[in-house]
């Protein structure tokens, strides 16, 4: 745990989480506790079905615990209804994935303004928000580029661009370097390792490549729904 619970900007308390299978409930995640301090690069670990993911989902917002309580920047989100989360989930948090989730139909700058649309921004504002962006990722010479025309490692960093683009208060990364090659995949851990440190973004990533762990200032390992190491 992070020192003193009022410090941190993410706090998992006594989470248990199950899913059923057949008449079977499997247990995921069993009584995790842990914090996130604002700014925080943290780097979760752990082998394959070790729930790495569905606690990730659990402090985004798109899932739901079976017991416990997860509260981020002061919002107890575990206690928010379904409208109300996903309210939340669209002001707070930036989503990066591993396969980039980019609409192909969309160009870099179009992809990136997205999340814009349900801010009451002026299309002047939206424009400026997603050149920002761009430019912080290094794509400002890429804007009117379709994604099917970028490599991998661009494509991520224009994921990047987009789940910044909204200032958000965290920013949760699942595997984002599980699909590129070695210089790519440095690349874009650099740009995350960059917004925590200068730009104070609180980062949790879901990695099994301990070479992409070691550029989080601090790795905790789930094994079997069980967090073993903080």
């Amino acid at each position: 745990m992070a020192n003193g619970a009022d410090e941190c900007l993410v706090l998992v308390e006594d989470i248990y989480k199950s899913y059923a299978r057949g008449a079977q409930k499997v247990p995921v995640l069993q009584g995790i506790n842990l914090g996130v301090r604002p700014g925080e690069f943290l780097a979760l670990m752990g082998p394959s079905g070790s729930g790495k993911t569905t606690l990730l989902n659990l402090v985004a917002g798109l899932d739901r615990a079976d017991s416990g309580r997860i509260t981020v920047a002061g919002t107890p989100i575990s206690e928010l209804n379904e409208t109300d989360l996903a309210h939340w989930r669209a002001l707070n948090v930036g989503f990066i994935f591993q396969f980039y989730n980019l609409l192909p139909v969309l160009s870099a700058f179009e992809n990136v303004e997205l999340p814009l649309q349900l801010r009451r921004l002026s299309r002047k504002q939206r424009k400026e928000h997603a050149m920002i962006a761009l430019e912080l990722v290094g794509l400002a010479d890429r804007v009117h580029h379709y994604p099917g025309e970028l490599s991998g490692g661009q494509q991520q960093r224009v994921a990047i661009a987009r789940a910044i683009v909204t200032d958000p208060v965290l920013i949760v990364a699942d595997e984002p370097t599980g699909d590129l090659d070695k210089v790519s995949a440095a690349e874009v851990l650099a740009l995350l390792e960059q917004l925590s440190a200068d730009f104070r973004k609180t980062i949790i990533m879901v990695t099994h490549d301990p070479r992409a762990a070691e550029k989080a200032g601090r790795m905790v390992h789930l094994d079997k729904g069980v967090l073993t190491v903080q």
